[in-house]
């Protein structure tokens, strides 16, 4: 009995896939429920199972093609053994797209097995830096463009008479999810008025707190006492002040929005991706952490699902973590503004008439100016920096 494979539902919005990576080929037995193929999104990669037990008899949609919702990919034999698989044709010249038999991508996520097919790279080869030994884009990109790894990559050359040696160049086609984020970044550009705004923070009393009770949080709670959410809760604070920063344009309507669901921009082997944490105002500083958390832990996986992320009222990104200094933040449409973070860098300051050193860092607020006022995003930031700089109106609601 033949069982057909087909492309699951698409979320909402999205018209097409790509077919990312096939995990058995034509001969193959399978489990029910086991993984057969990744299918790649604008935003998420999806996982289509085996339906039955039974036996690959033919793959319709190979690598790299384009694919629609239910769309035919593959057929199962239901029942059938490995001993009853048709004959394969003659084994293909393996390419920087085939999996080469030294070359064990089991235990990668969809993003980083692509790019090690991508670039015939053999995983044995391969030292992760990630928890338990994870592989993480870093370590592949590290070994493609190290000195004692220019046969792993597919390269072609192009000697120039002006050059006495060879210069190697790379074409790669972009993620789907990369041609997106251009996308939307330039039509964000196009569409929106933008506009930065700026503001320094003394983070001194922050770190003080985290200093003084981060053991006994992490022992209480189970999880580590983070920046973000001071930020968060300080942003909360401020966009109840300011609504029309947590707005939205709607045609010709402007949208307010009395929840809140804030964006956390965070970067994963596939690209930029923000998570939502939804309903952050009524969330604990231990919540909003283990959530954080969580979303980090799915992004380096590629786990992250469509629900995780759609929507958002406003968005943080954290430019810090990679030693940024200052930036100006591309806002995430519909939203109409983006809260910048930056790394905290110890800074000579004036206080009461002297001259202290403080870990200081800068905060940047771009926003669209069609739903914005200067004066109110101006007040915005500062309100961050007064929840800031004195916790304890925090805990107060002052």
């Amino acid at each position: 009995m033949k069982t057909e494979i087909k492309v699951p539902v698409l979320p909402e919005s999205v018209a097409d896939a790509t077919v990312a990576t096939w995990h058995k080929k034509v001969g193959d037995t399978v489990s029910v429920d086991e993984n057969l193929v990744d299918i790649e999104t604008e935003k998420v990669v999806l996982e289509v199972p085996s339906l039955v037990d039974g036996v690959i008899t033919e793959i319709l949609e190979q690598e790299g093609a384009t694919v629609g919702e239910q769309q035919l990919l593959a057929i199962i034999e239901q029942g059938a053994t490995a001993l009853a698989k048709p004959a394969e044709p003659e084994p293909k010249k393996a390419t920087p797209s085939t999996q080469s038999e030294t070359t064990n991508t089991d235990n990668l996520s969809p993003a980083i097995r692509r790019l090690v097919l991508e670039n015939d790279i053999d995983v044995s080869k391969l030292s992760g830096t990630g928890k338990n030994g994870r592989i993480l884009k870093e370590d592949v990109m590290n070994f493609i463009n190290s000195e004692s790894a220019p046969a792993a990559v597919a390269s072609t050359t192009k000697p120039t008479p002006a050059s006495t040696g060879e210069r190697a160049e790379r074409r790669i086609p972009m993620t789907r999810l990369r041609s997106t984020i251009a996308r939307r970044l330039k039509e964000a550009q196009d569409t929106q008025a933008m506009l930065t705004t700026f503001n320094d923070v003394n983070l001194q009393q922050v770190i003080d707190i985290r200093s003084q009770y981060k053991e006994a949080f992490e022992k209480k709670h189970g999880t580590r006492l983070g920046f973000m959410s001071f930020f968060i809760k300080a942003a909360i604070e401020a966009l109840k002040r300011y609504p029309a920063v947590n707005a939205s344009i709607d045609g010709k309507d402007l949208v307010y929005h009395d929840f809140y669901d804030v964006g956390i921009a965070a970067s994963s082997p596939r690209g930029l991706v923000v998570p939502v944490l939804r309903d952050v105002d009524q969330l604990s500083f231990a919540q909003i952490e283990q959530k954080i958390r969580d979303y980090g832990q799915k992004a380096k996986d590629g786990k992250l699902t469509m629900d995780d992320l759609t929507g958002g009222t406003f968005t943080i990104s954290n430019g810090g973590v990679f030693g940024s200094m200052l930036s100006t933040p591309i806002v995430n449409p519909p939203q109409s503004a983006i809260l910048g973070m930056h790394r905290i860098e110890e800074r000579p300051v004036a206080e009461n008439g002297e001259v202290v050193i403080r870990p200081m860092m800068y905060l940047a607020l771009t926003y669209d100016h069609r739903i914005i006022d200067g004066k109110e995003s101006v007040l915005f930031l500062k309100t961050i920096k007064e929840c800031l700089e004195d916790p304890a109106r925090l805990l107060l609601e002052l």
